[in-house]
């Protein structure tokens, strides 16, 4: 990605929020800490154990990255749950 893709893409992203669509077709926004549980073996977090991601943030590539613990890990590792 160019610095001007990046800087676009910037705008609209916070590290402490990620916008996500409901079941029921609504846009929702849920706030930082927002639990998730693990779908995939990664690191030291097992499958079902429920994480609190600290932080929302993108990689070098463009991909949703969440920061737990101070770790990072890709967004498609856990399912985010919207009513804990």
């Amino acid at each position: 990605m160019t610095n001007e893709e990046y800087a676009y893409l910037f705008k609209y992203c916070s590290p402490n929020s990620i916008m996500v669509v409901t079941w029921y077709g609504k846009l929702k926004t849920l706030y930082c800490p927002l639990t998730v549980i693990v779908r995939k073996k990664v690191g030291n977090l097992a499958v079902g154990d429920y994480v609190k991601v600290d932080e929302v943030k993108l990689s070098t590539t463009g991909k949703t990255v969440f920061i737990i613990q101070n770790k990072a890990y890709f967004y498609y590792y856990f399912d985010i749950l919207t009513h804990l």
